[in-house]
């Protein structure tokens, strides 16, 4: 008789508050509640990555990070405070739970609807286009609900999906410009440009309680006209000598209009592709010998002849080339054991023994012995 009115009452009460996500997009995820009251002595369980608010008439409370708790008036004291409740009051109460996720959600896409134009040092405006992947994740709970979330009983990443992408593509442009790195060179600086609009993109995110732990740009394209005309002038800087390769191309039509019986007007059509090739060629000749009949560059001026000194009757005399030496050499002044000295050289030594002025002597004779 006893067991439906137990049970009536059981039911009135919410013994155990948890949350077992088995979703991939929930952010946030409010505690079925109801009209059922909170049983104070209720066992709390918050799991990894998960962040428990409660929050009493509109107005936040006390706050949960992961582990299991056993709901009392002392490990809630703002609830309390709310509440008016005294130390030691257990009567059940009636609170809303919100679950914040703080795992990371990596499924974020971003890409710009319409090219942005920047300036490049080479080719000057170039509209461009980029998209890629990014990641956010709740790191301010009391942030999420107040600007983000709001009463929503499961707030999913689609809900703020569109105005996160915009965000971002807001934020391409000028990251971009500040960047200066050329449009060709953008695809290795990938990752330095990424982490620059991280930043740009967390920054605005803060206020909402977000952050963006990681950002990646998949691709970085130009119009599809421009892309081609870099394949033209690729293939240009690849022919090398245009006339070569011009009567390359009308030899292989040749050979290969003689395989396939070609008529009159193929003949004719050959022949003067063949002619226009020739011309094409000789002009290149032409260019060629005109630039082999230019003078060529004069030589650089001859380097600076070393600086000798000697010392002539007890003092130093110079500097002197070896000009000048060849022709004290000649007059005798600079005989073999005269001193000499450049720079670079450690001591004083007599001319006949430094070899770069042993050649000076080679024409004279050497002095008489001693009788």
């Amino acid at each position: 008789m006893w067991t439906p009115l137990f049970e009536k009452l059981r039911g009135e009460f919410v013994d155990i508050i948890e949350w077992l996500d088995d979703s991939r997009d929930t952010m946030v995820w409010r505690f079925p509640r109801h009209n059922n009251e909170i049983k104070m002595g209720a066992r709390l369980v918050v799991r990894e990555s998960q962040t428990a608010v409660f929050v009493n008439e509109g107005q936040l409370a006390d706050v949960f990070g992961p582990g299991t708790y056993t709901l009392e008036t002392q490990n809630m004291p703002i609830l309390s405070t709310l509440k008016g409740w005294k130390h030691g009051f257990n009567s059940p109460f009636k609170a809303e739970v919100y679950f914040v996720t703080s795992r990371q959600f990596t499924d974020f896409k971003w890409g710009t609807k319409n090219p942005v134009m920047v300036r490049d040092p080479e080719f000057g405006p170039v509209r461009i286009r980029a998209f890629g992947m990014y990641s956010v994740r709740a790191v301010d709970p009391a942030k999420v609900l107040r600007e983000a979330a709001g009463t929503d009983s499961q707030f999913r990443t689609e809900e703020i999906d569109s105005w996160l992408r915009e965000k971002v593509v807001a934020a391409f442009a000028p990251a971009i410009a500040s960047a200066g790195i050329p449009i060709l060179d953008m695809a290795v600086h990938q990752d330095q440009i990424g982490e620059r609009l991280r930043g740009k993109v967390a920054e605005q995110l803060a206020d909402l309680g977000f952050d963006v732990p990681s950002f990646t740009i998949s691709n970085i394209s130009m119009p599809k006209e421009v892309e081609e005309a870099l394949d033209k002038r690729t293939s240009m800087g690849m022919v090398g000598d245009l006339g070569a390769y011009t009567q390359y191309q009308a030899a292989n039509a040749l050979e290969e209009s003689a395989q396939h019986g070609g008529g009159a007007s193929e003949g004719l059509g050959l022949g003067a592709g063949m002619a226009m090739g020739n011309q094409m060629a000789n002009s290149m000749n032409q260019q060629q010998q005109q630039q082999a009949q230019q003078p060529a560059a004069a030589p650089p001026p001859l380097p600076d002849a070393a600086e000798w000194y000697l010392g002539i009757g007890g003092q130093q005399a110079g500097p002197f080339d070896l000009a000048a030496l060849r022709q004290k050499a000649g007059t005798g002044e600079l005989t073999r054991e005269t001193l000499a000295w450049k720079a670079g050289q450690d001591a004083w030594k007599p001319a006949g023994e430094i070899p770069d002025l042993a050649s000076l002597f080679a024409s004279m004779p050497p002095p008489l012995p001693p009788q």
